[in-house]
């Protein structure tokens, strides 16, 4: 939540952030493979935790994270901080582009365009894990107490959080059309249908039943509501995770949430908040985040892990921790990872399985292709890799070096660090100081998609009356716009325009 200074082929892929180490990963298409072997496979306890720590999280959210010891968390509004996060909890395995931690290898397989994970919760057997954080903006609950009328509401929540969730759900259904365990976690920002019941019209203004459109989307897809499966009745439990919470804004209202579907049973869920906060189930003193948590219980069936070629990050500099676990199809018996791109390099492998160490110090800056191959040369998996300097700047630009009042200003950039979060902001130049200075308009640069889809290295943002922010239209007079890192202040790349 951005502030102000002063105040498997086409189912399996890395996200463009790093993880820790990861083992074998599904490929395009694991088909009957997996599906069956979510069918046999001997149940597993597993403990899920979902938690918005608040703005990169603190020492006492940390705390938190390691007294809970959840096998697998999804965490939303870490930003740069993840890496430091998990060494604080005790995890051996995060991944920055999904903000996961788990006590498992976190597998980013080819194919999944950074949508989801598979973590490796027995060996050679995982179950599969999406995270998302869906924009804050245009809240609906605060809307209606403004006296926003209700289908204008729900057509907003449509057009801002459905609209992301959509790009998600195809990867959650298919993966569950193939038998795997599907864990969907997030900060959906909006309230659940299941939660906004005629029956609870009075803790909600009079509203109720509401049709939330993501929540309905959820379970129209076969994704089951964890803490609602544990605690049926809203009115006794409603299990509110904001607005009753320090330092968030709002009726109270749960929009924290871990779904689940395929082969997934839920044993039980409670809410994690503040000592004494109304319907907590599970207290601490020191609560400083915003939002509560939600942990459950599940026992899965997990799946086998197909052929595939999953790296431990997509986008590295030089002289980063990089791995390449495989796994190639039964019968193969060994093969070759080869490097294809500026510093081409082959890497022998005599196992049908495994993980290797690919030293990155001497790696040429640019996009590489990395490929397995069977002992006979026929490529059974592929995966992406960019390599950047540490020092590289965001190369930005504006469509046009002066604008007329009230025209659209078109921000591209290029060569970016592809962080979910990042973010462009508009300054008065001269005092374009962005851990001084005030910014006046802004947005992400994934959008409305910014916490829920991978970002990118690459792309364009119009900046206009639909953004947030003010003034608009911005007055006549100098700015520079600032590309920033991970809704925090520290710039990456700026470049200048007028309008007159």
């Amino acid at each position: 939540m951005r502030r102000s200074v002063l105040a498997l082929a086409g189912l399996f892929t890395a996200t463009l952030a790093g993880c820790t180490s990861a083992p074998p990963t599904p490929d395009p298409r694991p088909e009957s493979r997996s599906a069956t072997a979510s069918a046999v496979a001997a149940p597993a306890p597993l403990s899920l935790l979902v938690f918005n720590v608040e703005y990169g999280g603190s020492r006492s959210t940390d705390a938190v994270l390691a007294d809970l010891d959840a096998d697998v968390v999804g965490v939303l509004e870490s930003y740069n901080r993840l890496p430091e996060i998990a060494a604080a909890a005790g995890y051996p395995y995060y991944s920055v582009g999904l903000q996961i931690l788990s006590k498992y290898p976190i597998l980013e397989p080819s194919g999944a365009d950074g949508l989801y994970a598979l973590i490796e919760i027995r060996p050679g057997e995982a179950v599969a894990m999406i995270n998302t954080h869906l924009d804050y903006v245009r809240d609906g609950p605060n809307r209606l107490a403004r006296g926003v009328p209700l289908e204008e509401v729900l057509q907003t929540e449509a057009d801002v959080r459905l609209s992301s969730l959509r790009k998600l759900l195809p990867s959650a259904t298919r993966l569950m059309d193939l038998g795997w365990p599907v864990l969907f976690t997030g900060d959906l920002n909006e309230p659940s249908h299941l939660d906004w019941t005629a029956e609870t019209a009075t803790s909600h203004g009079g509203w109720g039943p509401v049709d939330w459109p993501v929540s309905i989307a959820l379970t129209d897809a076969g994704l089951l509501d964890s803490f609602r499966e544990a605690h049926p009745d809203p009115v006794t439990e409603p299990g509110n995770t904001w607005g009753d919470v320090a330092g968030s804004g709002g009726s109270p209202r749960r929009i924290d949430y871990a779904y689940v579907g395929g082969p997934v049973d839920v044993e039980s869920s409670e809410v994690v908040g503040e000592t004494g906060g109304d319907g907590v189930d599970r207290g601490y003193p020191a609560w400083t985040s915003d939002h509560r948590a939600v942990l459950t219980q599940l026992s899965v069936r997990p799946a086998e892990i197909p052929t595939t070629i999953a790296l431990s990050s997509r986008l590295v500099t030089p002289g980063d921790p990089l791995t390449a676990s495989f796994r190639l199809p039964e019968s193969a018996a060994g093969g070759t990872i080869t490097l294809a791109g500026p510093s081409p390099s082959d890497f022998p492998v005599a196992e049908s399985s495994g993980t290797v160490l690919i030293p990155t110090d001497a790696l040429a800056g640019g996009d590489y292709r990395v490929v397995l191959a069977d002992a006979a040369g026929i490529v059974v998996a592929t995966n992406s890799l960019s390599v950047r300097s540490a020092n590289t700047r965001v190369e930005l630009s504006t469509d046009a070096s002066t604008y007329a009042v009230g025209e659209p200003v078109t921000v591209r950039w290029a060569d970016g660090p592809a962080n979910r979060w990042d973010w462009i902001g508009v300054y008065r130049l001269g005092t374009s100081d962005p851990t001084l200075d005030d910014y006046l308009i802004w947005g992400y640069t994934g959008g409305h998609d910014a916490g829920a889809l991978p970002p990118s290295v690459a792309g364009d943002l119009v900046l206009g009356r639909d953004h947030q922010g003010s003034p608009w239209p911005l007055p006549p007079g100098r700015y520079r716009v600032h590309y920033l890192l991970t809704d925090q202040y520290q710039s990456a790349g700026a470049t200048d325009f007028t309008v007159r």
